[in-house]
């Protein structure tokens, strides 16, 4: 089963799809005039503003909720896993495709925004909605759409949920000892409590949870760099060195650098699976290129916060290994350890003894605890694209998806890796080729929210009629402008 699982991965994650996200990512940053570097004070500004309503989270809630999602197992063992298959050069990549995929992350926002709808009193959008209301051929549309979010429930229900799972009762473990099964059953329970209260109880817990523990983790990678801060120059030096087939010991690996630096970027951040994009429809904005910003915002902070700080804490201290292409360690500097949480919580320990997998459990308990809510979110919300309000269908899911995270807490590593990064490829093959399609109305949008700005309109509204764009949510045929 494992070397089904890898070939499939392998097929799925080949060139094409790197040059795919990395293509788009390039071609809407140049289309857009590169918003990430020009329109930075302006997403800080917008994640601080209001609008929560019945029907979805604020604008704030929606970015803590996305960034939350991103600040998850994908930045920290996620990291340990790019640099133990794709050697130090995979962190320059995932640079590279931080800086382009932002401009992906709010492609897909302002799209999300633009056409979701209200179900069950609740904003539900994302790529299934707008590959229907957006594009031109109706038929091609729903195609998309369909095909879309089947992949997107099966993913997110079977595939990607154990990496999180595993991730967080592993770590409590290596932190606590003790059955590994009791502390299964305990976390399923809980996360099952709190998925069942529905998109404002999830919003109300990533609001509450993520900030404090981010904010935490951040200090502690700092910290671990600050007492290593002479080896700051030779590390970076090594990360660009290692990416570009310069480095003695790296550079024959070159080529996996790209690819596991784009395979954990996407992984981490969501850039141009389209999931993030669920989230972002489910906030109230007057304008859907705010939401848009925000969304791109929230790329910076998981690669600059999380990612980078994760990596280099481990490259400093030496607590990581390499995977040759041969299979064999070409580094080794944890002998006997397995790629993932143990490569943190071991930097951690060369300065605070004992302390490592406390914290990484810690922290891991809470993102990944986000990011299984942010997935149910995602589940939910095509589950009831495809069947409406069919409430058997949403518990059915509900049931799977608990199941699923309960399974994944016994898998093995290499296993629940394998299947988080299909999930991540089959939704990304289909959203990426349907964001090439649709990224010229979201690139229309954003112009007008520019233009709007420059002409020193404070809050900047609306009006699709007047921009051509037809199909959209019930919200923007309202009369609601802010």
């Amino acid at each position: 089963m494992g070397e089904i699982l890898e070939l499939i991965n392998n097929i799925l994650w080949s060139m094409p799809l790197v040059i795919l996200v990395l293509g788009a990512g390039v071609y809407f940053s140049m289309r857009m005039r590169f918003p990430q570097i020009r329109c930075l004070k302006e997403m800080i500004r917008l994640t601080g503003s209001s609008g929560a309503s019945e029907k979805g989270m604020s604008s704030i809630q929606s970015f803590i909720f996305t960034a939350a999602r991103s600040v998850g197992v994908g930045n920290i063992a996620g990291m340990a896993t790019g640099i133990y298959f794709g050697g130090p050069g995979a962190i320059f990549w995932l640079w590279v495709l931080a800086f382009f995929g932002t401009s992906i992350a709010q492609t897909e926002a302002t799209l999300a925004q633009t056409f979701k709808r209200v179900v069950d009193g609740e904003y539900r959008g994302g790529p299934a909605y707008y590959m229907e209301g957006g594009m031109k051929n109706k038929k091609t549309g729903k195609i998309f759409a369909t095909a879309f979010a089947v992949i997107t429930v099966v993913s997110v229900t079977f595939l990607m949920p154990c990496v999180q799972s595993f991730n967080i009762v592993h770590g409590v473990q290596d932190a606590l000892g003790g059955n590994i099964m009791i502390y299964s059953i305990l976390f399923t329970a809980v996360l099952a409590l709190t998925i069942i209260g529905g998109l404002k109880r999830i919003g109300n817990v990533a609001q509450r949870l993520s900030p404090i523990m981010g904010c935490a983790y951040v200090i502690m990678a700092l910290i671990i760099i600050i007492f290593n801060i002479g080896q700051l120059p030779s590390v970076l030096s090594l990360i660009v060195k290692s990416a570009l087939s310069t480095d003695a010991m790296f550079g024959a690996i070159a080529g996996s650098a790209i690819s596991w630096g784009i395979k954990r970027g996407v992984y981490a951040n969501e850039v141009g699976i389209g999931t993030s994009a669920i989230t972002s429809a489910s906030a109230e904005v007057s304008h859907p290129a705010k939401q848009g910003l925000v969304a791109g915002l929230s790329v910076y902070i998981g690669t600059i916060f999380v990612c980078t700080t994760s990596a280099i804490m481990m490259l400093m201290t030496g607590c990581y290994n390499v995977q040759g292409e041969n299979g064999g360690l070409i580094y080794e500097g944890l002998p006997g350890k397995t790629y993932g949480n143990k490569f943190v919580s071991e930097a951690i320990n060369t300065v605070f003894p004992g302390f490592g997998e406390i914290f990484v459990a810690m922290s891991i308990l809470c993102f990944a605890f986000v990011a299984l809510t942010a997935y149910y979110l995602y589940t939910e919300s095509n589950v009831k694209y495809l069947f409406g309000s069919n409430r058997k269908a949403v518990r059915i899911v509900q049931i799977f998806f608990i199941i699923s995270v309960f399974v994944g807490t016994i898998l093995s590593a290499q296993t629940i890796w394998t299947m988080g990064d299909i999930g991540n490829a089959l939704m990304a093959w289909l959203n990426v080729v349907a964001l090439i399609i649709l990224g010229n109305q979201s690139v229309k949008i954003f112009k007008d929210y520019d233009r709007q700005k420059k002409e020193n309109i404070e809050e900047p509204v609306f009006d699709p009629e007047k921009l051509g764009i037809l199909n959209v949510g019930e919200t923007w045929n309202d009369s609601f402008h802010g």
